[in-house]
């Protein structure tokens, strides 16, 4: 098959795709989707000079490009220094609650609830904002002004009672206003703690403890931290967490969603045994699609997709022979907390770890790279792959730069378990190719695929590699030709999606280009040269309702050409 098209008429067509994500009718759905939904990224850009890590004694967040497209690499990727207080960020209950057996004051069961335990309904519901921006820049140097049970009252009288399934933001501006490039952003949290100028509003212990009786469960602040400083902090965080709370921290742009009706999202890797961690906050507004998106959030009708990340997992890319591996996924522990007995934690890993979003520049260059900088046997694939489907593209679209739109949505997931097994040992490394043929099989079936949906491709090979011991097994073996691979896409099927409207495509095995490093480089060119981007490493797919929506999303790290994420699905 011979594909070309020129430069503007692919940016127009991945413009096109990217606007239609969620504007689009699926008959019979459990959802109707909205004619109008407006997705909202609430998050902090995450970049080395801006104000992103805690001023205080903690190791700065780095992104090192290890990997660049020429000829070493036909990829990009980097390795990420991040800790679990980067940008916008999460709280979870053993951040201020000890562990049972610790002997610490306000030990308890909760201190075991770290993030992969937290349970996926507790990421999402409806946004209530409450502004409390008056009270920005009113308190003394190095102190926080303080927000009170009263204020929670005379939003309740106004609006609503609050309840389970909301989301409480508090909307001060903070963020807007002092989130800068350093050094105007040392005003943003150092300033403050060195008691030179006002710190951020923040809630008041006794109302924490208010809002965790009337069952909110989740919250977010557009302040560095849920604490006020300079003594309330620990007392805040330990009212709330002691519910079994959970908080947004360094959100932004509160004043793009109204007081209520909006559906809100926090989304971040799946560390274990992490009592905070980096991630993504947004919101869905327009109806019917966030009213329907908060019904199954109030219902609990959300399941987790993704990877747990642990050191030893089979995480990372481990290569063929030895040496070409990618960074392991790695925890590094500092800082010893005296009120929970936990070391804070630092993780080192390559961007493309666990459950990840592939975004058009992993696998294309920019445009002023030189198709003879590739190996040669790279340029060789590269002649063959523009004979059959047409010019490779290039893109300089890294992570940050997806739109969220572009990896939430419908999903069809066609089933590709029966394809493993074929492959004959003398083929291998090779993994079984999922072809147009397949594609249309599952149309002929479950009718056809509509623009904007996700297209998850389920072999069930992650509960493979989540097995205890399964490091070899799981990727090791296959890129050495010592078992079969996962089925994965051929770039055929892939320009067939595209024909179709569909921007986002996801597998629950570790990559979409499978085991045979060449069809797996021309994969991922058919994938970003039509401006689509790739799920990978998904999980649990078993549990998945035919009738699903899919959220993803990953932190908001600049220049990045992977993202580490969460991926959930509410049904």
């Amino acid at each position: 098959m011979k594909v070309s098209f020129s430069v503007v008429s692919l940016g127009l067509r991945w413009l096109a795709g990217a606007l239609s994500i969620a504007a689009f009718t699926l008959p019979g759905a459990a959802f109707k989707a909205s004619g109008d939904p407006r997705f909202v990224d609430l998050s902090l850009l995450v970049a080395p000079e801006y104000p992103v890590t805690w001023p205080s004694n903690w190791p700065f967040f780095q992104i090192n490009p290890y990997l660049r497209i020429g000829p070493l690499s036909a990829y990009n990727s980097e390795i990420l220094t991040i800790d679990g207080n980067t940008g916008t960020q999460l709280d979870f209950p053993p951040h201020s609650v000890p562990a049972p057996g610790t002997n610490l004051p306000n030990a308890g069961p909760l201190g075991l609830v770290f993030g992969e335990k937290v349970p996926a309904w507790q990421f999402v519901g409806e946004a209530c904002v409450i502004d409390v921006s008056p009270l920005i820049d009113k308190a003394p140097n190095g102190k926080s002004s303080l927000i009170y049970k009263d204020d929670i009252l005379n939003w309740e009288k106004k609006h609503r009672p609050l309840g389970f399934g909301d989301i409480v933001l508090f909307k001060s501006g903070y963020s807007d206003r002092y989130f800068r490039p350093f050094p105007d952003g040392r005003r943003f949290a150092a300033e403050p703690l060195e008691g030179k100028t006002p710190a951020w509003p923040d809630p008041h212990p006794e109302t924490m403890d208010y809002l965790g009786r009337r069952g909110v469960m989740a919250l977010g602040t557009d302040s560095p931290s849920m604490g006020p400083i300079p003594d309330l902090a620990e007392p805040t965080h330990l009212a709330g967490l002691k519910y079994g709370m959970i908080w947004t921290e360094g959100v932004t742009r509160l004043d793009s969603l109204a007081p209520t009706g909006a559906f809100y999202c926090v989304l971040t890797p799946k560390h274990s045994g992490g009592a905070t961690s980096e991630s993504r906050a947004f919101a869905v507004a327009g109806d019917p699609l966030a009213k329907q998106l908060i019904e199954s959030a109030r219902k609990k009708r959300v399941i987790d997709l993704s990877m747990t990340l642990a050191d030893d997992a089979p995480l990372a890319w481990s290569g063929t022979g030895v040496g070409h591996h990618r960074q392991p996924y790695v925890t590094a522990n500092f800082l010893l907390s005296p009120v929970t007995g936990l070391y804070q934690q630092t993780h080192i890993m390559d961007s493309h770890t666990g459950t990840h979003l592939v975004p058009p520049s992993y696998a294309l260059p920019e445009p002023e790279f030189n198709n003879r900088d590739y190996s040669p046997e790279v340029q060789e694939w590269l002649t063959d792959y523009e004979k059959q489907y047409g010019t490779r593209g290039i893109s300089q679209i890294t992570a940050e730069q997806v739109p969220i739109s572009q990896t939430c949505g419908w999903v069809r997931v066609i089933s590709v378990g029966h394809l493993m097994g074929k492959i004959p040992r003398s083929h291998w490394p090779d993994s079984a190719e999922i072809t147009v043929a397949d594609i249309q099989k599952f149309e002929s079936r479950q009718g056809p695929l509509n623009p904007g949906e996700i297209v998850i491709f389920r072999s069930d090979y992650s509960e493979r590699c989540a097995q205890k011991n399964a490091s070899k097994e799981c990727m090791e073996s296959p890129l050495n030709g010592q078992s079969e691979g996962w089925p994965a896409p051929g770039p055929a099927a892939i320009l067939y999606l595209d024909g179709k409207g569909i921007r986002c495509v996801a597998t629950d095995g570790p990559s979409l280009g499978g085991a045979n490093p060449r069809r797996a480089l021309m994969t991922y060119w058919a994938l970003g040269s039509r401006g689509m981007v790739g799920l990978e490493y998904l999980t649990n797919l078993r549990e998945l309702p035919e009738r699903a929506y899919l959220l993803f999303a990953a932190p908001k790290i600049r220049g990045c050409h992977g993202g580490v994420g969460r991926a959930i699905a509410l049904f």
